[in-house]
């Protein structure tokens, strides 16, 4: 672990080529315009969350959660400064390490160690937290837990590559999936257990603060392998069922949904959980009235797990098209789903023609699904591209990160494990930097192509739809490495680069590494307001020369404290 600039510096800043062939420009356009300094924040916002405001939460109503939904600051109440690091941050432990071991002073909370303490989640040792990998289901572990899973869900070969962990604790389900090749994408609310996302991104392991409430979910339909909850308290039976169909929208036919916990073997287990039988019973009987109504296959029950199949189409489920109780979608939209109201309603599968076709298109094993042209692009559903202009996407996405790697050669140790792509287009970045050693969030914008985070699904990546003109939904200091392309000049007009930076330097480490590609001008704008961010940056040429007008500019964020100063 580190905790000085150099560490960082030394590793990149040599390597850049100095030289750009716009000094001139940019030296002209600094020197006639007075840089902005941008201040720290006070240290009580070390673990600020504009869009998940403890305070702001608790004005809005309780009921469907919708208190712990995203409720972003207002524009004249953002905080335009820059949220310091917590006395004593130190660089995470690399993975696997960080899978079971977090740096205490990073998440300086005890709360859980506490509430927890039973069920085997995390312990308190020294100046660490340590993650033993139980949990509140999984006694023996979350490796022999998820052995049994996979008993029932091919896990091995690569055909479940994608899960969803609806309520996650502090992700052990999705940090023990990892030696599997399974990538998950876990949530949690920001709620009284202080900073489980925080663990969850600490130790390395996908998650964003998310919550099932009135809101759709901001993932694609078909999106995932397998669906998951263990014990995450939402009520699966309530509203006609409505949060299981939302399950069932981003889920891949031919997926899984796990439930474990209650109500699942409520007869043996009433006592233990202190509950009535018949609230039990009935909750058990609306799963299972919800599951039959979405035509999912019940493929295991043992013990208090439980594991439902989605069909492969519409051709299996004739029954539900004459059921007076089944009410489908009839949005022509159904990845739009950016601050859109659930609703209690059955998503259509795609047409197919045969009684064994997979509905959207069969997806080859993991990881061949990385690079074969995705159905999404085959089929012809995303309109303008085709499979030869996605494949040259893919070509074009090796070639920049190659050159990255030259520019950098941290990229692919494990020295940046939590990486970001914030305007991920099919994914071709994160698909050319894939590997065990480090996961990248594909982030969609709302006001980008949406149906193209459907493509970094079946891809095997995982991903999420935001706006950056509000807060991502992550705790400070969350990602390693950061990169925006052509993020600036998708957001030109929209709103305001510098709110959009400073979001990126609140959910970037202290000595995390950041990559911007854009147009010349664009960037030239950029590297003055990063100039008063306590940034160290640089503008270097695209990988074809001088000549072209795209550039790419590298930036590592300083190491500082709160009631510190820059280190340099």
């Amino acid at each position: 672990m580190t905790n000085s600039a150099s560490a960082a510096d030394c590793n990149i800043v040599p390597s850049l080529n100095f030289e750009t062939h716009h000094a001139g420009e940019s030296s002209a356009l600094v020197a006639s315009t007075k840089v902005k300094t941008f201040e720290p924040c006070s240290a009580r916002y070390t673990d600020y969350t504009p869009c998940h405001d403890q305070k702001r939460a608790m004005t809005f109503p309780r009921e469907s959660m919708i208190y712990r939904e995203r409720h972003c600051v207002p524009e004249n109440e953002k905080l335009r400064c820059l949220v310091p690091a917590p006395k004593g941050y130190v660089t995470p432990f690399s993975w696997p390490k960080s899978r079971d071991y977090v740096p205490y002073a990073n998440a300086p909370y005890k709360a859980l160690t506490v509430e927890k303490a039973i069920q085997n989640w995390i312990q308190y040792e020294g100046e660490v937290f340590r993650f033993p990998g139980g949990g509140t289901q999984f006694p023996q572990g979350a490796d022999k837990y998820i052995d049994q899973l996979a008993s029932v869900i091919p896990m091995e070969n690569g055909t479940v590559r994608t899960a969803l962990d609806t309520g996650c604790g502090v992700a052990s389900w999705g940090a023990y999936l990892w030696s599997r090749n399974v990538r998950a994408m876990s949530f949690a609310p920001r709620d009284s257990h202080e900073a489980q996302v925080q663990f969850a991104l600490e130790r390395g392991v996908p998650a964003v603060i998310g919550v099932l409430g009135s809101i759709k979910l901001p993932y694609p339909t078909r999106a995932f392998d397998m669906a998951h909850c263990s014990r995450c308290l939402i009520p699966w039976g309530a509203n006609d069922g409505m949060y299981l169909m939302e399950v069932d929208r981003v889920l891949r036919p031919g997926g899984y949904w796990i439930l474990s916990g209650p109500p699942i073997n409520w007869k043996v287990n009433y006592k233990a959980w202190q509950r009535p039988r018949e609230d039990l019973q009935e909750e058990q009987r609306k799963i299972e009235e919800a599951a039959k109504l979405l035509c999912w296959e019940k493929k295991y029950e043992h013990g208090e797990i439980a594991i439902w199949q989605k069909r492969l189409n519409d051709e299996s489920c004739r029954s539900r098209q004459e059921d007076p109780r089944a009410n489908f979608c009839k949005t022509d939209d159904t990845d739009d789903v950016w601050y859109k109201k659930m609703e209690a309603c059955i998503t259509p599968y795609p047409e197919t023609s045969s009684s064994d076709e997979v509905a959207g298109g069969e997806l080859q094993v993991f990881p061949d699904r990385l690079n074969a042209v995705p159905p999404r692009i085959s089929s012809g559903s995303v309109s303008g591209v085709t499979a030869d202009a996605y494949e040259d996407d893919n070509r074009q996405w090796k070639k920049h990160v190659k050159a990255y790697k030259r520019i950098n050669g941290l990229l692919d140790t494990g020295r940046y494990r939590n990486i970001m792509d914030m305007n991920a287009g099919f994914g071709g970045f994160a698909a050319a930097i894939e590997s065990q050693k480090l996961w990248v969030m594909n982030v969609v914008p709302t006001i980008a192509e949406k149906n193209r985070l459907g493509v970094v699904y079946e891809r095997g990546l995982i991903g999420i739809y935001h706006d950056w003109c509000e807060a991502f939904s992550t705790y400070p200091r969350t990602y390693d490495l950061i990169h925006a392309n052509h993020l600036f000049s998708l957001y030109k007009n929209k709103c305001n680069a510098d709110d959009i930076l400073l979001e990126m330097d609140r959910i970037l480490r202290p000595e995390g590494a950041v990559i911007i590609r854009d147009d010349v001008d664009t960037l030239i704008k950029v590297k003055r307001i990063i100039s008063g961010m306590r940034w160290d940056s640089k503008l270097v040429d695209h990988e074809d020369g001088p000549l072209v007008n795209e550039k790419v500019l590298i930036a590592v964020k300083q190491y500082w404290v709160t009631n510190s100063t820059a280190s340099h």
